[in-house]
């Protein structure tokens, strides 16, 4: 215990457990993720106590040359291609974090496109949410993750979802619609919808899938509970991966939620 009057001490923590959260751009993963630490209570929590964290690939852009630059605020460079992620400090920062290590990681400026001076402390946790369009990409990445997840969205909403997003940071219709159509489109059906095969759980519809939500919140409350070892990666069919399945739409009951876990789970901008 603390001394009276002195600070009080960190929060022991195991190594964490990483789960990816993958999807298209504007898919709802960064909404699935704060609705899974609403449920859980962890927004109210101080940082440094907190048992779920969420970090995002998209503050692991790269500097842009002052040409590329350039292009990028001409809606001409093309931020969903693998190439346009620091894929070195990616994977060191994931490594150092399931070590249990304090990291800081980069801050970006989505509106200027450019890396900022000052970064961000993340403090170890029991459970990092990782999400971002291409998580499953790099391999070496990918077979970091203990559970894969994911969002899947009908392309038509993803879309409109881009457009009232990026009206919002100042870029015109036709910027917008013409990056959309020229990097945007072709780089997820390339790159991100084959990683799709790669996922333990498919999520229809995103966060509208509040049954999808609150199992996922069981299987992570289990894991802050303890009973962490039936959802390691192999545990459940013995063959070094987990079943891969899609989570149904909101046709089955709730009641697969343990009563004494449903306290927890009642439901009280980014480029991608």
């Amino acid at each position: 215990m603390a001394s009276a009057g002195g600070p009080e001490p960190e929060r022991p923590h195991p190594k964490p457990f990483l789960i990816g959260v993958s999807g298209g751009t504007a898919s709802g993963k960064s909404t699935v993720c704060e609705k899974i630490m609403e449920l859980l209570g962890q927004n109210e929590v101080e940082q440094r106590q907190r048992q779920v964290l969420i970090l995002s690939q998209d503050r692991f852009y790269k500097v842009l040359t002052p040409e590329q630059k350039a292009k990028a605020l001409k809606g001409q460079y093309n931020f969903d291609h693998p190439d346009a992620f620091d894929n070195d400090l990616m994977h060191t920062t994931l490594k150092n974090i399931v070590e249990g290590k304090t990291v800081e990681v980069p801050t970006y400026d989505f509106v200027t496109h450019s890396r900022l001076a000052e970064t961000t402390v993340v403090y170890p946790a029991d459970v990092v949410l990782f999400e971002g369009i291409l998580v499953f990409y790099n391999q070496d990445i990918r077979d970091m993750f203990h559970l894969r997840l994911f969002v899947d969205t009908d392309s038509d909403v993803r879309l409109s979802r881009r457009v009232l997003r990026d009206m919002k940071r100042g870029r015109d219709l036709e910027q917008i619609l013409t990056q959309y159509t020229t990097f945007v489109k072709p780089a997820f059906e390339e790159f991100c919808l084959p990683t799709k095969k790669y996922a333990d759980v498919i999520i229809p519809r995103g966060v509208d899938n509040m049954v999808a939500i609150n199992l996922i919140v069981q299987h992570i409350q289990d894991i802050l509970n303890g009973d962490i070892c039936k959802w390691q990666r192999g545990a459940v069919n013995g063959h070094g991966r987990t079943y891969k399945r899609p989570f149904p739409e909101q046709t089955e009951s709730s009641s697969v939620l343990a009563a004494s876990k449903r306290s927890h789970l009642e439901s009280s901008s980014r480029p991608h």
